[in-house]
Formats: C-alpha cells, structure tokens, sequence
C-alpha cells in the first residue's frame, strides 16, 4: 500500500462509517500502519471535510511531522495497540449508537447469538472508563483487547482492529449490529445465551471460515 492509497483508505472510511451510522460529526477516528509509525485521522474535522493531505503520520516513537493536521486525540491508544499487536494492520473506533448505549450502561455485549465471536471471544468486554485522549484510556482498551479483535469502551464508544482497514470496519458493524440484537432482547426479558462450549466451537469454526490461499 502506499502512502497515497493509506491516506484515501482512510478518507474513505471515515465518509463510510458516518453513512452507515456507525458515527456521527466530528467523533470516532481511523488509523492504518504504515512504515514504522501509523496514519491516523485529524482532531476535529467532520467526514466531508477530509481530504487525503489531511491524514497525519505518526512515527513510531509518537512524533508528528512539523506542518501537518493535529492528530486524533486518541492516537496514543492506536500506537499502543499496534505496539502490542503484530497482527493489527487497521483500527477502527466510532460511537455506534447500540455500543454506545451499552457502553455507557458498562454492560458487555454476552454471546446471544454466535456472531458476537467475530469480536475474537465468547463475549464482548467493555474497557475501563478514562478521559478521552488520555494515556490512562490508552492502556485500558490495549489490556481489555487482549487477544480480542472489538471491545466496548465505557461511556465513550467500541474500537475493533483487523488486518487491514476493510476486515477492521466489518467487525466494528458487526460489533453494532450485536449490540442492536442485545438491546432488543434486553427489552422483552433478556436473552437466552449460548453456552461456553458451543461459544468454543464457533471461534474454533470462524479461525476456518471464508477463503483460504490455495496451497496446492
């Protein structure tokens, strides 16, 4: 990918999410790796505002190139989830309206329906409430996603990580679109859930699921 097609990704995604309803103005932000350091969405700038000179390099070591757009204010907490995750190329982070509502309840999303495992786990957890843009906030979500692809984050929103930026924003819809299905049950008596041992069979069925490289 290069540098062009990484600032355009990000252009486009971020006018993707505001029209699916995934985010709303000026909130949420995106980032991809790239080189040793990451781009990532600027601080305050509303979806049709953003062009791709827009998007802010960060290197590895948190350094923004004199002249450029003020990074996202959580861009501490993409660093840090690249730092600690080989395996996360794109990170995604909106304030869906149904993750946000069970975020703000500090209620994890549990496995109603076996679509909660594209999250990486039987449930989904929520990450301790801190100031956004804090360091504090940043190390939060990096533990809760331990091992996980989405979590919610208390009274703020949900973040989800891929392998690229397109696998990233399918998790996080999905990731909405099991909080919906989890505020409907809640309101006619609550789920029935599934159990741990079927949970265990459907993430060892996803590590297989869609298309394979041909080995032959």
């Amino acid at each position: 990918m290069t540098e062009d097609e990484a600032r355009q990704q990000l252009v486009d995604a971020m006018r993707a999410l505001d029209a699916r309803g995934l985010n709303r103005g000026t909130s949420g932000n995106l980032s991809v790796r790239f080189a040793s350091g990451m781009f990532v969405t600027p601080s305050g700038v509303t979806p049709d505002r953003l062009t791709a000179d827009l998007m802010v390099f960060v290197d590895g070591d948190g350094r923004v190139a004199g002249g450029s757009a003020r990074p996202s204010s959580e861009w501490r907490m993409h660093m840090g989830l690249y730092r600690r995750r080989a395996d996360a190329n794109a990170i995604v982070h909106c304030h869906a309206r149904h993750a946000t509502i069970l975020a703000c309840a500090h209620r994890e999303i549990p496995p109603l329906h076996y679509m909660v495992a594209v999250s990486g786990g039987a449930s989904v957890p929520v990450a301790p409430y801190a100031t956004f843009g804090s360091e504090e906030l940043a190390e939060g979500v990096v533990r809760t996603l331990d091992g996980r692809l989405a979590c919610l984050m208390a009274n703020h929103g949900l973040i989800a990580l891929g392998p690229g930026l397109e696998m990233a924003m399918a998790i996080a819809e999905e990731i909405e679109e099991q909080a919906a299905v989890y505020c409907g049950t809640l309101a006619i008596g609550g789920p029935k859930l599934l159990e741990r041992a079927e949970m265990d069979r459907i993430l060892g069925a996803f590590r297989q699921y869609g298309q394979r490289p041909n080995r032959d």
